[in-house]
């Protein structure tokens, strides 16, 4: 029986040096996109894919440290092992795919345009016209739809949303793209100089998953399952009413999907 008893001990230390012994969980995120990645009055990670990678550390049993990365670097950072994932509103695409693995998709987007009173735009066809300035973020969907679909505009790429958004306030540019929330909140912060125009003009929505670095099954295997208990616990409910309460209204009023 002691030596039954011994065993015990010896393998609960274990287990509890293991825990003790187990690395950071490092997630990358380029704290610029409000209220999904953003930094609070004391400096500190804040938003709703902050608030999500703490609970999926809280899972995996694991402590997660926040990496603040600018958005060109957050996929070379995943390639050379300086973070574990990336939670940073990115878009699953088939590009992407290429390189880096994604988790099931937690939330979903669609493409939206930032356009003022001046420019007569009533839909994405009155951007792609000669003549036409559309403001994009380098790297971002937007900035990839607009090369792929808007060829008869002038694209002005730019590596700051806010410069972005400045060119439309300005009437520099006639349209902004970017994803529906980011476009409500600039109308929102500039309703007297901007229109957002949020009604989807793809034909399939965006959908948002967590990078992981290719081949890292045991990762995504567990990343896929947190997704998917916090899809059912109420997670990802409790997010939207802590971040996302006035955005879900309206977009619910207009009859557009949400995103989670």
């Amino acid at each position: 029986m002691k030596k039954l008893f011994v065993q015990i001990m010896a393998f609960l230390f274990l287990i509890g040096s293991a825990n003790a012994t187990e690395k950071p969980l490092i997630v990358g995120m380029e704290l610029q996109y409000p209220p999904f990645e953003m930094s609070d009055v004391n400096g500190n990670p804040s938003g709703v894919s902050v608030d999500l990678a703490y609970a999926l550390g809280k899972y995996l049993n694991r402590e997660v440290k926040i990496e603040n990365i600018a958005w060109d670097g957050l996929i070379p950072s995943l390639k050379t092992n300086k973070i574990d994932l990336i939670i940073s509103s990115m878009t699953i695409t088939e590009e992407r795919k290429k390189t880096i693995d994604f988790s099931i998709p937690y939330a979903q987007s669609n493409l939206a345009i930032l356009t003022n009173p001046s420019s007569g735009v009533k839909s994405i066809n009155d951007l792609n016209q000669k003549g036409k300035k559309i403001a994009v973020k380098k790297g971002t969907t937007g900035h990839i739809y607009a090369n792929a679909h808007l060829k008869n505009a002038e694209l002005l790429v730019f590596d700051k949303e806010n410069a972005a958004v400045l060119e439309v306030i300005q009437k520099k540019a006639d349209g902004f793209l970017y994803d529906q929330l980011t476009i409500y909140k600039n109308w929102n912060n500039h309703k007297d100089t901007t229109i957002a125009l949020l009604k989807p003009f793809q034909k399939n929505p965006e959908y948002w998953g967590a990078a992981i670095k290719k081949g890292n099954n045991e990762l995504k295997t567990k990343v896929d399952a947190f997704i998917t208990q916090a899809k059912s616990d109420g997670t990802f409910d409790a997010l939207s009413k802590k971040y996302l309460t006035e955005a879900r209204a309206t977009f619910d009023a207009l009859g557009i999907p949400f995103f989670f």
